[in-house]
């Protein structure tokens, strides 16, 4: 397996700290509002990461935190007049809601800034013990120059970040680059006992703490988006290190921006979703596929045109799923010829496509291309079936349904039942707004069928093609319009 590390910049071979055992580590949202679009890229990307991992045989460990301690925690506590604590916990309950939407599995830990406390303060402690940080006024500073490798991570030398650095002016601090491992307690924040005296972790040393805590030093992966690489892991990286005295991480990944129109999503922009109201309108299935159809590394471009077109693209695999159960049922006891041999000769070649393209920097683009290939061959093995199948072709479609159901688990997008051998389809839509979605269906539906009996043809096939794009299949039978369902 090929992973592009953002440490080395380029691909490597990637050679676990333990073999066959992977450990994961991946930056949690800031819980002080519901997820955007921006974070549920890394935590679909990282979910199937994780899948793929356990896909192949490996041992995972898997940790995610919360930041429930922050600035923008305390901000918007102060604008609603609630406890910072409690805010933070209600997001985080909230934050569960759209993971689980999306089919995330939960990770092994889910560890909160306000629970690791002692392992932050042991932690800053061994840092201005070691000299490598400074005490003023009840807060504590990491010293940037006294790490040699500050810079490695985002491939910048600490002349040019100081040069480009839009650092407020702070009196306490010996060079503008250092940042905050505790931050002296403010009037009205949430504070705790220090041997520096009361305050609060600064953002980076938080996710240094649990990581290490859970993980241990050089561990194997730790991921997030683009946006952290500097400053937060340059930083977090460069505090490990400097504790520890060992490597932090082997495999730094990164996944791209989410742009709208080809702009940064941003709040400043106007162009800012949540998950919350994409899944109001659009299916979680559909959603997760969206986010794993480009390469992680690149941008992904998103508005409701792209993720009506990936829908298109979705119903074309539940469509082979659902005809290949229907002709499983069809199996027959006696002499039934057979008509299903080259689906079985490519089904090995398809496995190891798929393999590949998840082996090479974890390609889910191409991975779901070779879905899309084993969408063609089982169309048209169906195609040739009569009204009873063969045991031999039973067999092979049985085969074809496994390797659906085997590649689902690695890219999680259709949830399946208790025992994990069939999957759901969720056609209409998710989140709060399912109900409704589905009654405007009907609805067109309905109107859509007064049109044919008015003969009006155009706006009959207008409704049609339009609810096509939406992913939603009418047929037209003797007994009236069908809706395609799983």
């Amino acid at each position: 397996m090929e992973l592009f590390n953002t440490l080395t910049r380029r691909k490597e071979t990637f050679q676990p700290r333990e073999r066959g055992k992977v450990r994961i580590y991946v930056c949690g949202p800031t819980t002080y509002n519901y997820i955007h679009l921006g974070n549920a890229r890394p935590l679909v990307f990282f979910d199937t990461v994780r899948r793929y991992f356990i896909y192949r045989g490996y041992d995972v460990r898997y940790i995610q935190n919360f930041t429930d301690v922050d600035d923008k925690i305390i901000n918007r506590a102060l604008e609603e007049g609630a406890d910072p604590l409690e805010l933070a916990g209600r997001y985080i309950n909230e934050y569960f809601k759209d993971a689980d939407a999306l089919n995330v599995l939960r990770a092994d830990r889910h560890p909160k800034v306000s629970e690791h406390m002692p392992e932050i303060i042991a932690l800053i402690e061994a840092l201005v013990q070691n000299g490598s940080a400074y005490v003023v006024e009840g807060s504590v500073y990491f010293e940037v120059r006294k790490f040699a490798g500050y810079g490695k991570i985002s491939g910048r030398t600490l002349d040019d970040m100081r040069a480009g650095a839009r650092v407020d002016v702070d009196p306490c601090k010996r060079d503008p680059m250092d940042f905050a491992l505790w931050k002296a307690a403010k009037p009205g924040e949430p504070a705790w006992d220090s041997p520096w005296g009361k305050g609060r972790p600064g953002w980076h040393i938080e996710c240094s703490a649990m990581a290490l805590k859970y993980l241990g030093p050089d561990f194997d992966i730790h991921g997030g988006g683009f946006d952290l690489i500097f400053p937060h892991h340059e930083n977090e990286n460069a505090q490990s290190e400097a504790a520890t005295g060992k490597p932090f991480v082997r495999y730094w990944l990164h996944n791209g921006f989410i742009t709208v129109k080809e702009e940064k999503m941003s709040k400043s922009l106007g162009n800012f979703f949540l998950v919350r109201e994409i899944l109001a309108r659009f299916p979680p299935e559909l959603v997760r596929f969206f986010l794993l159809s480009t390469h992680y590394r690149s941008p992904l471009d998103f508005d409701d045109q792209k993720l009506s077109a990936a829908g298109r693209g979705l119903e074309r695999i539940k469509t082979s799923i659902r005809l290949l159960s229907e002709v499983l049922a069809k199996e027959a006891d006696g002499r039934v010829p057979g008509v299903a041999g080259d689906l079985n000769f490519r089904i090995d070649g398809i496995k190891s496509s798929f393999e590949k393209a998840m082996d090479d920097d974890l390609n889910t683009a191409l991975a779901i291309g070779v879905i899309f290939e084993l969408t063609r061959e089982v169309n048209t093995a169906v195609k040739r079936v009569g009204a009873a199948v063969a045991p031999q072709d039973a067999e092979i479609f049985r085969k074809a349904m496994d390797l659906f159901i085997n590649f689902n688990e690695v890219m999680g997008i259709f949830k399946t039942d208790s025992g994990g051998k069939k999957m759901l389809f969720d056609s209409t839509g998710g989140g709060e707004g399912s109900d409704t979605v589905a009654k405007l269906v009907d609805l067109i539906v309905e109107v859509r069928g007064e049109a044919r009996k008015k003969k009006d043809w155009a706006t009959a096939d207008r409704l049609r093609d339009g609810l096509r794009e939406l992913g939603i299949i009418i047929e037209d039978t003797p007994q009236g319009a069908r809706r395609k369902k799983p």
